[in-house]
């Protein structure tokens, strides 16, 4: 049994070391940090190790804490009397729950009582179906009660078709106690059927205990509201984008502050993923892409006086900061991963700039492994902009010798590429099986200005594959770059990606990977859940004739149009509970390739929604990877 899942075929020769290099199995034995949070008494960081077990086909998991300012690791077996607990209100009366409730008939044996072994569902409006899941009429909704073991919890969302936490991702940050503890703030988009599909608009809505009423405190926005938190002093702050439909809009930090709403990061050229207030509330910490690159930064919080508003970079370096445990002081405690190390945590001080790194779970496996060396790369595009591209370079690397090379296209297709570490898509673990890695941080990527990350949007076959080739055609000038054996592999996005360039590439590449990519804008835009993503990154629907921007979404700019260029080897993989890039995409592709006599795979998930999350299928993953590349690069 072991030898079906563990035994990867190595796709070439690696100099000999006195170290390993990392491989698919050493990969799926890291242990992977969750951080809890910090003690009640402040002296400890609580944390979760999950460790999948392949033989089980699932992860185990472990709890400890590490004190904030350093030492060993103690496991604990309970962490509930450790932590505070955010959903326990204020003044300690109350606390806060959600619950999965029914509130509509969808299913044909709640219409039909007597057909109870009917498994018809009936729709009367998209939404039907969302990421991995089908709606079968519950949503999530927030509840409250007293503090008490007996107490009866109330749904402050009675009747309501909507969802509070937020679906599918959506966690308890999605609700909040006031200070006073007299309301309820949560996170929610208050529309149903087609009108949810092609919305982005949640809003926070506050629900009095004392009146039973709701109110939409964010009204006046179209866009998405989330992350709803209160400063020290009592200043409701969350984050906002501005545009309906548009999901990677500017992400900016709002305030609500004596009647006024500020914008505190308006003037700022870039998008805040996370954030945490100071203890004193005079400023607001976050975490942002910069460059290739996540880091952490601060903005003041001006108030009433007339200080000008300015933002920090606080952390700079080739890795990523990932969430924000707790600021105090100086020091600040922060997840951090790059591409060689999974996430741990580290403790930064703000003063002195310097870092510790707190817990080690997995530096007994590192220090036996030989590690890519990555490099940073600028290239001029076709119209004349700088363009980072990370090189990731096989450990023993020898520029006297030529290299299979990739360029490795990224999903989103807004998303930042950085410094992180992925249990798939690994830079590393791809440079370590001989391969040189380019990453190109086309256009739609976060962390080089807002505009540049908006040009992909309504553009997806123009400027951005320009980009790719520019990348790609660069770095293969170095001697070497083995130019007779390039590939090119992406996912999502990155999988359009694919797909598109297999019909332009020019006899560039000699292989390709698509996973769970857009083959067919126009199927596309007819089978997909959040409508809104393609409304707006496509320019309206395919049947808009007189739309000349959508006209070329669906037309120069599908992959589908370049088929009969295909002349490349390609691996197709599919997810079969991808509802974002549903089934057919990959089917579509598949069928083309084979009807058109290209060596081609399909390698089919029936479980696995956009990702690959079960340890055994992840590890299926990685050997039909690494067997492609092997047969065809």
């Amino acid at each position: 049994m072991k030898k079906i899942f563990f035994i990867i075929v190595s796709t070439m020769s690696i100099a000999a070391s006195a170290q390993q290099v990392l491989s698919p199995e050493l990969l799926w034995k890291l242990g992977r940090i969750s951080v809890l949070g910090i003690s009640k008494d402040k002296k400890s960081i609580v944390y979760k190790v999950s460790t999948p077990v392949m033989e089980e086909n699932k992860s185990t998991s472990k709890f400890f804490t590490i004190p904030v300012s350093g030492g060993n690791a103690t496991e604990v077996k309970e962490t509930k009397d450790l932590l505070s607990d955010k959903n326990i209100s204020p003044n300690g009366k109350y606390i806060l729950s959600t619950q999965e409730v029914k509130t509509e008939n969808i299913l044909g044996k709640d219409i039909y009582p007597e057909l109870q072994k009917s498994d018809v569902q009936i729709y009367n409006g998209l939404d039907y179906r969302h990421w991995d899941t089908w709606n079968n009429g519950t949503h999530n909704h927030v509840f409250y009660a007293e503090n008490s073991e007996k107490a009866t919890a109330i749904d402050i969302m009675k009747g309501e078709n909507f969802d509070s936490p937020q679906k599918p991702f959506g966690g308890d940050e999605d609700y909040i106690w006031s200070p006073d503890s007299k309301s309820i703030i949560y996170v929610c988009k208050k529309k149903a059927g087609t009108e949810y599909a092609i919305s982005t608009n949640t809003n926070l809505y506050e629900y009095n205990l004392e009146t039973k009423t709701t109110k939409n405190l964010t009204e006046d926005n179209l866009g998405y509201d989330t992350n709803p938190q209160f400063s020290p002093t009592g200043n409701l702050t969350w984050l906002q984008m501005k545009h309906d439909g548009y999901e990677a809009d500017k992400n900016d930090i709002i305030v609500s502050f004596k009647g006024m709403k500020m914008n505190l990061t308006a003037n700022w050229d870039g998008s805040v993923n996370s954030f945490q207030w100071s203890k004193d509330g005079k400023k607001v910490y976050f975490v942002a892409a910069v460059d290739g690159t996540t880091q952490l930064f601060e903005v003041n919080f001006p108030g009433v006086t007339r200080i000008a508003i300015t933002v920090k970079q606080l952390t700079n370096g080739d890795f990523d900061v990932h969430d924000i445990v707790d600021i105090t002081g100086d020091v600040a405690i922060l997840n951090r991963t790059d591409m060689n190390h999974a996430l741990e945590v580290y403790s930064y001080n703000l003063k002195k700039k310097t870092w510790l790194q707190l817990t080690k779970v997995n530096d007994e496996v590192y220090s036996k492994l030989s590690l890519p060396n990555y490099e940073r790369r600028y290239v001029t595009t076709t119209d004349g902009k700088k363009m980072l591209v990370w090189v990731i370079l096989p450990p023993n690397f020898d520029k006297t010798k030529k290299y299979p090379t990739l360029l490795y296209c990224q999903g989103g297709p807004q998303s930042p590429l950085t410094q992180f570490y992925s249990f798939r898509w690994n830079f590393s673990l791809m440079a370590s099986q001989g391969y040189i890695v380019v990453a190109p941080n086309r256009r739609g990527m976060y962390g080089h200005g807002q505009e540049w990350n908006e040009q992909i949007s309504k553009d997806w076959g123009g400027q951005v594959m320009n980009d790719y080739l520019s990348a790609i055609d660069d770095v293969s000038k170095e001697s070497y770059v083995d130019k007779a054996r390039l590939g090119c592999v992406g996912a999502s996005y990155g999988g359009y990606s694919v797909f598109y360039l297999a019909g332009i590439h020019n006899k560039r590449f000699k292989t390709f990977i698509a996973h769970d990519g857009v083959f067919n804008t126009q199927s596309m835009f007819g089978t997909t859940e959040e409508v809104f993503f393609n409304y707006w990154d496509f320019g309206g629907a395919y049947w808009e004739k007189d739309n000349k921007v959508a006209q070329k979404s669906y037309t120069t700019f599908n992959p589908i149009n370049y088929v009969d260029k295909w002349n490349t080897p390609i691996l197709i993989i599919q997810g079969g509970i991808d509802f974002r890039v549903p089934i057919g995409q990959g089917q579509e592709a598949f069928q083309a390739a084979q009807l058109r006599g290209i060596k081609s795979r399909f390698l089919y998930f029936p479980e696995e929604n956009h990702w690959v999350l079960k340890p055994q299928n992840a590890m299926v993953w990685q050997s039909e990877f690494y067997k492609w590349l092997k047969e065809t690069l």
